[in-house]
C-alpha cells in the first residue's frame, strides 16, 4: 500500500476533511466543470461526471452547488476556463511525486507547486520523469465497521477487483478504471457502505524513506493538497507506521 494512501486514510478518520469542506467543494466544483466540458452534461453518458458528482455527494456538497457547477461546465452559466495539467517531481529522499491539477492559470500553478517542492526538500522534474512509475486504477475505500476484512476482500475479488489492501478499520479495493462502477455497484448490492470512490494513480512499486525525508515528503503532500488547483497527489513513498504516527502527533 502506498504511504500516501495510509496518510490519506488517517486524515479521513480524523475528520480533517470536514475542517476543510469549503476547499473540498472548490476542488469538486472544478472536477465537475472539466468533466462536463469534456464529456457533456448528462451523467448517464459521462462516467467522469458521475464520479465527480458522487464525490461531491460524499463530501455533503449541496445539490444546488452541483447543478451550478454542471451549468458552468456546459456554458449555461459563465465560468473560468480551466485546463488539466500534470506536474512531476521528487520529494526529499528521491521519492516520486505526481501532481494532477485543474487550473485557470498554468504558470501561476506551476510556480506555486514549485515553491512548495523547494520549501520541503523536493524539486520539480521534466515531463514524464515519474509518470511511468504509476498506473491509473479505480480505488474504492470501504470501512470494515466490525466486519471481517478478509471477508470484505473476498467479496471485492468476487466482484471483479484486481487487488485489495487491508488497513486499520478499512479496506482499499483496486480495479481497472473501466471496472470501477461495476465493482462498486456489486459491493453496494451486498450492503457494504462505500467511503470513497475515485480514479487514482497507484505506484507500480514503492520505496520506504528514512524518517527525516519521509516526514518532509508527507509535509510536501499535505501542502500540495491545500492548493485549490490540485486535485490529486500520488507518491511511490511508503511511510512506516512510526513515521505516520510521528507526523500525526506533530500536526495534532
Amino acid at each position: 500500500m502506498s504511504g500516501h494512501s495510509k496518510w490519506a486514510n488517517i486524515k479521513r478518520q480524523k475528520g480533517v476533511a470536514d475542517a476543510k469542506r469549503g476547499q473540498i467543494f472548490t476542488k469538486v466544483t472544478r472536477a465537475i466543470i472539466i468533466a462536463v466540458r469534456e464529456g457533456g452534461s448528462n451523467p448517464e453518458a459521462n462516467f467522469r461526471l458521475r464520479l465527480a458528482i458522487q464525490k461531491a455527494r460524499d463530501s455533503s456538497m449541496p445539490m444546488e452547488n452541483i447543478e451550478r457547477a454542471i451549468k458552468k461546465g456546459s456554458g449555461e452559466l459563465e465560468g473560468t476556463t480551466m485546463a488539466e495539467m500534470t506536474i512531476e517531481g521528487y520529494g526529499a529522499g528521491g521519492a516520486a511525486v505526481l501532481v494532477q491539477a485543474l487550473s485557470d492559470n498554468r504558470n501561476r500553478t506551476i510556480q506555486e507547486v514549485r515553491s512548495i517542492f523547494t520549501r520541503h526538500g523536493g524539486s520539480l522534474g521534466e515531463s514524464g520523469c515519474v509518470a511511468w512509475l504509476f498506473d491509473q486504477k479505480g480505488m474504492i475505500t470501504v470501512k470494515t465497521n466490525g466486519l471481517k476484512a478478509d471477508d470484505l476482500a473476498l467479496q471485492a475479488i468476487d466482484a471483479g477487483a484486481e487487488d485489495v489492501k487491508i488497513g486499520d478499520n478499512y479496506v482499499e479495493i483496486y480495479t481497472k478504471p473501466s471496472e470501477l462502477e461495476k465493482v462498486k455497484g456489486a459491493l453496494e448490492q451486498n450492503g457494504l457502505k462505500i467511503t470513497s470512490t475515485e480514479l487514482s494513480m497507484v505506484p507500480k512499486t514503492t520505496v520506504e524513506l528514512e524518517e527525516k525525508p519521509a516526514l518532509q515528503t508527507i509535509k510536501l503532500i499535505d501542502k500540495l493538497e491545500e492548493l485549490d488547483e490540485v486535485q490529486h497527489v500520488a507518491t511511490n513513498a511508503d511511510f512506516s507506521e512510526s513515521v505516520l504516527e510521528k507526523y500525526q502527533a506533530a500536526v495534532g
